[in-house]
């Protein structure tokens, strides 16, 4: 099954669409607002001061989503983010609590207050803790992907 958001050529950085989805999203699974009234895509994308992420559906999840904030902190650019596996955001060894967390966002819809080490393209270790990981499912139901936030970060 392929979503809309399979599709590596589009644009989300300022899409009304997705933006939605992304706040509406949040709203009903994790049950707070991801951002104060009046704020817009373009605002999440260029101004957000934290990390928000998101990748699509593939049985290789690939990014579709990176606001500035997160291309500041994994050091990538639009263009490199949205053709990256979202696996290549952990390393090796520690992919597979990436990947227990990612079965736990499934099974429960989101995991908040998570905690664990990324690294950015130069290969600098992070440590991301306090961050919320959720289900981007629309109004109708339909599963489109995961979504990541978190404000804070700090290096090994």
């Amino acid at each position: 099954m392929t979503s809309t958001y399979d599709n590596h050529a589009l644009d989300l950085k300022n899409d009304p669409d997705f933006f939605s989805l992304l706040t509406g999203s949040y709203q009903r699974i994790v049950g707070r607002a991801l951002i104060e009234g009046g704020q817009g895509p373009d605002w999440l994308y260029n101004h957000a001061p934290f990390v928000v992420l998101a990748h699509n559906t593939l049985p290789d999840p690939r990014f579709i989503y990176a606001n500035r904030t997160a291309q500041n902190c994994f050091e990538y650019s639009w263009d490199e983010f949205i053709l990256l596996p979202s696996r290549l955001s952990a390393e090796q060894p520690d992919r597979a609590e990436r990947q227990r967390l990612l079965d736990a966002v499934t099974r429960d819809g989101f995991v908040d207050n998570g905690r664990g080490l990324r690294v950015a393209k130069s290969r600098r270790r992070f440590w991301v803790d306090n961050f919320t990981v959720w289900q981007l499912i629309d109004e109708a139901g339909k599963l489109l992907g995961q979504a990541a936030i978190f404000s804070s970060w700090r290096d090994e």
